[in-house]
C-alpha cells in the first residue's frame, strides 16, 4: 500500500477561506484532529447552500455522512487561516464522495486531505433517493 501524499491546489475546483478559532487548538498547540472534519463539513455545506442545491431547513432531501477519512501532512494552528479546497470524486445515483484539501493560507500543498461520503435521503423516511437535478448540476462543476 502506498503512503498518502500531500496534493497541490490545482486538483481542487472550489475554495473557501476558514478562520481558525482559539478553541480549535488542542493542548499540543495545533488544531485538534476532530476539527478537521468540521472544516470538511463547512466547505461542502457552504458550497451546496450557496449554489441553491441544499435547503437545510425545509428541503425534502438531506445528505447523511456515511464515511469519512483524513490524512495529515502538516500542522494547522490558531491563528492560521485555512483554505479548504473541494472536489467531487464520485457521483452516484444517491451518493456523493467529496474530497477536501486543507491548506494553510498561501501554502502550495495540503496540510491535510480527506473525503466524506454523503448518501442523500428523504428527510422524513431517511430512505435513499435519487440526487435532485439542482444538486447534480452543482456537483458536476466540482468533478
Amino acid at each position: 500500500m502506498s503512503r498518502p501524499q500531500a496534493e497541490t491546489r490545482e486538483t481542487y475546483r472550489h475554495f473557501l477561506p476558514i478562520t481558525t478559532r482559539w478553541m480549535d487548538n488542542d493542548i499540543y498547540g495545533h488544531v485538534n484532529n476532530v476539527v478537521y472534519y468540521s472544516y470538511f463539513d463547512t466547505v461542502v455545506n457552504e458550497y451546496l447552500i450557496s449554489k441553491g442545491a441544499l435547503d437545510i431547513h425545509a428541503g425534502d432531501v438531506i445528505g447523511l455522512v456515511v464515511e469519512t477519512h483524513c490524512n495529515y501532512f502538516a500542522p494547522l494552528a490558531f491563528p492560521h487561516r485555512v483554505e479548504a479546497g473541494l472536489r467531487v470524486a464520485h457521483l452516484g445515483s444517491s451518493s456523493v464522495r467529496y474530497e477536501v484539501g486543507l491548506f494553510a493560507q498561501g501554502e502550495p500543498l495540503t496540510a491535510a486531505r480527506g473525503h466524506f461520503v454523503h448518501v442523500y435521503v428523504d428527510r422524513t423516511t431517511r430512505k435513499p433517493v435519487p440526487l435532485p437535478a439542482p444538486l447534480v448540476a452543482a456537483l458536476e462543476v466540482l468533478r
